[in-house]
């Protein structure tokens, strides 16, 4: 195991030599506690090999904690990022003398929370800083380079590191598909194993000469201003309902993923949509479903359709060199007022100039992206309340406010939930083809985000089977569910596990079956911004995907054989 001598004779003799666990348990805790006496030494040369300075690393150690590595990652860019910005600006402004950001308002300039969700679009510097951004981000000079001709030169960052980990991640699942592939492949106990990660084996990969690639403009087969792009599709017999399935999750999946879902779900096309299309919100999804595309209609009222309908009272301190007309996707929490206040800082320092120099207003916009921050004041910025993104998803007002609900929750359920107006779009064929009601099996439901787009639609709901893991979530439904007076019953569930083909085919028997079967999986797995467990569909959290299938399976199946 490596230990010396010396450490496992000592640790011999505090046990004893009968005691074989206790042993292992003090060796282990001697090379834990060695390790960690170096670990700093080894995070600072890690970071110094990269081209940053020694003191620049330990001051972003310090500011971030050693156990952050993303987080001083990206406190090391941003001083590097705004250092060259300003030694620039003091290179062509010199003769002029004009002022500079002195260093008081740069430091902790990245004191910003920790999110998970979907990508961030930041503003397209030129090729150069990008390979040398991707390059102190640590990939290849030749991945950057790949992943930029393959992109195209307007690519942001995060696409681009979205294509550099999708491509590493279809290498490595090559290598374990060919080691898969080499194996007998078990036999399937009645089309379903235990383990969710053992199902891949029970279906053989189809030859797939081409990924998914995802549209542009993501419209899907049309939107309300664009809604004849496909007006006719032929669906796989397999797919064809009663019962109707609707499944999404984030667009920009790694390579692959998307195959795999619509592999499993009959082989339908999968439909991208960005939310930006509805709303003043952008939201890259992808939705694989077996409703018709023919005669969908939109929500009405339309919902504001861009910043200034949305937050009206912001454009009087919005200032002509922030050109955002729509937010980026509304994340599952939000900036620092740490944050916020060292901008306003670095705004007034350049209040003596029309405009503020160049480097300050890159470093303001990247962090409006990011974080969808918005003009509250002169010089002010803000996060968004979590009542103007109940109002940006399409919720009404106060839908997740009370019960003893934190703003964390809120803004955490917010960020998980679906854009009710683009899925309300999909779903509006419903309301004529069910005029006395709909019974709708809800899996990963969320905040009720199908559940409040059915009613919007005036979509009668006779029974609603709920299920989500959050308690928080689903208190939070079950409180919609009676302050919107709805005369049908709703049963929840904490786990889709809890949903086995005994007690589906019980309320199969007792609602005469389920019309809708509708959710989206966890996308923690899946999202650009994870760089931790990208793992894709095996991974802890996204491979639930795979009871969304098993449960829809059984259904179609009880269904038809019914």
């Amino acid at each position: 195991m490596g230990f010396s001598e010396e450490v496992v004779a000592k640790a011999i003799q505090e046990n004893g030599e009968q005691n074989t666990d206790l042993i292992l348990e003090a060796l282990l805790k001697h090379s834990a506690s060695s390790s960690a006496s170096s670990s700093k030494s080894k995070l600072i040369d890690h970071f110094v090999g990269m081209g940053f300075s020694v003191d620049m690393v330990a001051k972003a150690i310090q500011e971030n904690g050693e156990e952050k590595t993303d987080s001083i990652l990206e406190t090391l860019l941003t001083y590097s990022a705004l250092g060259q910005s300003s030694q620039a600006e003091q290179h062509i402004n010199s003769d002029q003398n004009s002022p500079e950001l002195d260093g008081s308002f740069l430091d902790g300039f990245s004191d910003t929370d920790s999110f998970e969700g979907e990508e961030i679009t930041n503003p397209d510097p030129d090729k150069e800083e990008k390979l040398v951004s991707l390059a102190s981000m640590g990939y290849s000079v030749q991945e950057a380079s790949i992943a930029m001709e393959r992109c195209g030169p307007n690519t942001s960052i995060a696409e681009l590191t979205d294509f550099i980990c999708a491509a590493q991640m279809a290498k490595a699942a090559d290598a374990l598909l060919a080691e898969i592939e080499d194996k007998p492949r078990p036999k399937p106990s009645n089309g379903y194993h235990k383990h969710k990660k053992r199902r891949m084996l029970d279906y053989e990969k189809p030859p797939i000469d081409e990924p998914i690639r995802l549209p542009n403009p993501m419209i899907g087969f049309g939107v309300p201003s664009n809604p004849d792009v496909i007006v006719h599709r032929s669906l796989p017999e397999a797919a064809a309902g009663p019962p109707y399935f609707y499944y999404e999750n984030v667009a920009l999946a790694p390579k692959g993923v998307w195959d795999t879902i619509s592999r499993f779900l009959y082989d339908v096309e999968p439909e991208f949509v960005d939310s930006k299309y509805f709303c003043a919100a952008a939201r890259k999804r992808g939705y694989v479903h077996n409703l018709p595309i023919e005669n969908r209609h939109h929500l009405v009222p339309l919902p504001p359709q861009n910043i200034y309908e949305a937050l009206p009272l912001s454009r009087k301190w919005w200032p002509s060199w922030d050109t955002r007309s729509h937010l980026n996707c509304l994340q599952t929490c939000i900036a620092s007022a740490k944050l916020t206040e060292r901008i306003r800082k670095a705004l007034e320092e350049c209040d003596g100039e029309p405009e503020p120099p160049h480097h300050v207003q890159k470093f303001v916009m990247d962090e409006c992206r990011k974080w969808n921050l918005v003009w509250v004041g002169r010089n002010k910025l803000a996060p968004l309340e979590p009542d103007e993104v109940e109002m940006l998803l399409g919720f009404p007002k106060n839908h997740t406010r009370g019960g003893g609900i934190s703003r964390t929750d809120r803004y955490k359920s917010l960020g998980n939930s679906f854009q009710v107006d683009t899925v309300a779009y999909h779903l509006s064929v419903l309301k004529e083809m069910y005029p006395d009601g709909i019974n709708v099996l809800s899996l990963f439901s969320g905040i009720g985000g199908a559940e409040v787009a059915l009613h919007r639609l005036g979509v009668r709901m006779k029974n609603v089977v709920s299920v989500d893991i959050s308690e928080v979530n689903r208190n939070i439904v079950r409180s919609w569910w009676e302050q919107t007076n709805q005369k049908g019953t709703l049963i929840d569930f904490a786990d889709v596990q809890q949903l086995d083909a005994n007690r589906i085919e019980q309320m199969i028997n007792a609602f005469g079956g389920f019309d809708l079967v509708i959710g989206g999986s966890p996308c923690n797995n899946l999202a650009g911004s994870n760089r931790h467990s990208r793992d894709g569909l095996e991974g802890k959290e996204s491979s639930l995907f795979y009871d969304y299938f098993r449960i829809l399976d059984l259904v179609k199946n009880m269904m038809q054989r019914n």
